[in-house]
């Protein structure tokens, strides 16, 4: 089974990325400051999917995103000639970004696809590791070859069978899905909804209707708010002197060196008596 690994991504601009880590929103950090914290995210999530060595890695980025300074941005990553390829959404809600960063690369009705399983990532997981990329990967794989992934997908004529993997990460978001060309699934309603639903339950209960053959992986925190940063930067610390020990950990590079040159650090005062 060929499968494809999609980082989503916005192209980090000053002002436009990561808004709620600045100052103007309540932050600690400039907007400059903001957009390159993104970038050594962005960099070091891309550095961890090609590491994982699990399928062909492009990147899927916002349509007036500025592709000419993304493509400066990415001469930083580790294994450039490991991405497969680059391309823009076509614009819309969240929902249908989404969708079309999938549909992209599974055309689910098209010979010519360009793999059987997709598995997208977000561009803001500083803890992201390849082994991570390369679990979610795997579970998708097995699931979609066992024989009620074929009943789900009701395609008796295909090998790839209908499958979910997904990883959270927090207040009922998710950082990491992936599905087949074969599953009947899409992103209707998963971060848009007058329900109140939020997209890790909504993604659930489409794979409970559908009878979908779902896997999980772990939890994946996203940096979003302030109290993300804080969170992120002991696990940072740890992953780099886990690099130390096991050859499997991927260091952050890109993260570590700009943390440093921030002078961030996390804190835990004790409770006023």
């Amino acid at each position: 089974m060929r499968n494809a690994i999609v980082v989503f991504t916005k192209v980090p601009k000053a002002g436009e990325t990561k808004t709620r880590l600045t100052t103007q929103r309540g932050g600690v950090l400039t907007p400059e400051e903001a957009q390159s914290f993104y970038e050594a995210c962005l960099l070091d999530v891309i550095n961890s999917c090609t590491a994982a060595r699990s399928g062909d890695v492009w990147i899927c980025y916002n349509s007036d995103g500025d592709r000419d300074y993304l493509d400066e941005l990415l001469t930083g990553v580790a294994e450039p000639e490991k991405i497969k390829g680059i391309y823009c959404d076509h614009g819309g809600t969240f929902d249908e970004c989404m969708q079309y960063a999938a549909d992209y690369i599974l055309k689910k009705d098209d010979e010519n696809r360009l793999a059987d399983g997709v598995v997208i990532v977000g561009g803001d997981l500083p803890g992201l590791q390849p082994a991570i990329v390369r679990q979610a990967v795997n579970k998708l794989t097995r699931l979609a070859l066992s024989s009620n992934s074929l009943v789900a997908a009701k395609k008796a004529d295909e090998e790839v069978g209908a499958a979910v993997v997904e990883g959270a990460c927090q207040e009922g978001g998710f950082s990491i899905i992936g599905y087949t060309y074969t599953t009947p699934f899409n992103f209707e309603r998963v971060f848009y909804n007058q329900e109140g639903i939020t997209a890790l339950d909504m993604v659930v209960d489409k794979a409970e209707a559908g009878k979908i053959p779902f896997a999980f992986v772990e939890m994946v925190p996203d940096v979003d708010i302030p109290v993300d940063l804080a969170s992120m930067i002991p696990v940072v610390k740890g992953i780099q002197l886990a690099a130390c020990y096991d050859k499997e950990v991927l260091m952050p590079v890109n993260i570590i060196k700009m943390l440093e040159e921030l002078g961030l650090g996390a804190s835990a005062p004790p409770p006023r008596r």
